[in-house]
């Protein structure tokens, strides 16, 4: 088996079939994330292709193959962001399209729901830091390399915006302390 930096360089030169293997290692964290911010499934869908094909056609611009994965992540979220720019709406999550998704084991509770509607609520800069620091285990180091910005603007980003999910959860749950998400 070839490893994930071979796979990439093959890919950089034009292997196809080195590119499609690349992507099966990274399909499911990158479809979770396009889900995460699209709320449906059409629309994360949309953004999963559309960030593959960025990815195919600019491969040969990465410069260092030991961030593939942190890349592609970046690739996504950009194109999440425009999408939802491009279409200018709110995205509604609700009950019946969380049951009603394919990937249901990813929404394992009603806690998690109700975390990701509060999270739909809160800012793009709060959501993207606690997606990737959360949902997709990056470093504080990664996330500032990722968003090109120091690792303080993180940090700090993270706690406003755990502060944030902190102050929309409180009414949800009768006692406060006994189910606090942090």
């Amino acid at each position: 088996m070839e490893t994930k930096l071979e796979l990439i360089s093959k890919a950089k030169k034009g292997d196809i079939n080195a590119f499609q293997t690349l992507i099966h290692f990274e399909k499911e964290k990158l479809y979770k994330m396009a889900y995460v911010y699209m709320r449906n499934e059409d629309d994360a869908l949309e953004v999963f292709q559309e960030t593959i094909y960025k990815a195919f056609e600019s491969l040969s611009k990465l410069k260092n193959d030991e961030y593939f994965s942190t890349w592609m992540t970046r690739i996504l979220i950009n194109s999440a962001i425009d999408l939802l720019r491009k279409k200018k709406r709110v995205v509604p999550i609700n009950q019946a399209v969380l049951e009603n998704t394919s990937d249901t084991s990813f929404f394992k509770s009603d806690e998690q729901i109700d975390l990701l509607k509060a999270m739909e609520e809160i800012e793009e800069k709060y959501k993207t830091v606690l997606l990737l620091r959360f949902y997709q285990d990056y470093t504080v180091k990664q996330i500032a390399a990722m968003l090109k910005c120091p690792e303080g603007t993180v940090k700090t980003n993270i706690r406003r915006g755990l502060d944030k999910l902190k102050e929309k959860m409180k009414g949800v749950y009768s006692d406060d302390r006994k189910n606090s998400i942090v």
